[in-house]
């Protein structure tokens, strides 16, 4: 009966970081109006305004996308009454890529100001509009993780390392800078935008082949 290989399985990590090149920005607008035909009409003229001010300003048709437009009653509970309709709300969400990160504050003010009392600003995230470079340089940091490890395993128990068995690799993740919701979207003309660096991790998990 042929024995089974001895094997060794290690997980690396690494990671990368460089400086991002794109900035995705997500913008909500809400109208709140006493009627529903208000609320929707508002709340396409606001989202129409936001638009043609990111156009202005440089951001292409295909990095501006709408999506989550809701119309709901706004209701409240009355002693007698029961419930009450007080209101409608219309609400839509953009999704906008801004690509020349220098001037991204002048962008995201121009927006607010476009957007007035109706605008919301639910986060940015700074990545990469080509992440190929800095993956493959986070991949060889946890490839590298993972030779290391096998090897001083393999050294420990007096073996040596053979073929690679297997290769199984979990998606890197780049680290999203955050920027906290806001009920009102005021004073944001003071607001900048520092790029920093973003960084790419990624996993891998390797099984050797130990020889004598």
């Amino acid at each position: 009966m042929t024995e089974s290989p001895r094997t060794i399985a290690v997980t690396g990590s690494g990671s990368a970081e460089a400086a991002p090149d794109l900035l995705t920005l997500s913008i909500g607008v809400e109208c709140r109006r006493q009627d529903v035909g208000t609320a929707y009409g508002d709340a396409g003229k606001v989202s129409t305004a936001i638009t043609a001010v990111l156009r202005d300003h440089g951001v292409g048709r295909p990095d501006i996308t709408t999506s989550g437009l809701n119309v709901r009653a706004e209701v409240n509970w009355q002693e007698g009454r029961g419930q009450t309709v007080s209101g409608y709300l219309a609400s839509s969400m953009l999704s906008v890529r801004i690509r020349e990160l220098a001037g991204s504050s002048e962008v995201i003010a121009a927006a607010v100001a476009a957007g007035g009392n109706d605008v919301r600003l639910n986060g940015l995230e700074l990545g990469f509009a080509d992440p190929s470079a800095v993956t493959a340089r986070a991949r060889e940091a946890a490839w590298q993780d993972a030779l290391t490890a096998a090897q001083h395993f393999a050294s420990l128990s007096g073996a040596g390392l053979g073929k690679v068995l297997s290769i199984t690799r979990q998606s890197g993740f780049q680290a999203p800078i955050p920027l906290a919701k806001m009920e009102r979207a005021v004073a944001a003309d003071a607001l900048t935008v520092e790029a920093g660096e973003s960084s790419v991790s990624e996993t891998v998990s390797v099984v050797w082949e130990l020889i004598a």
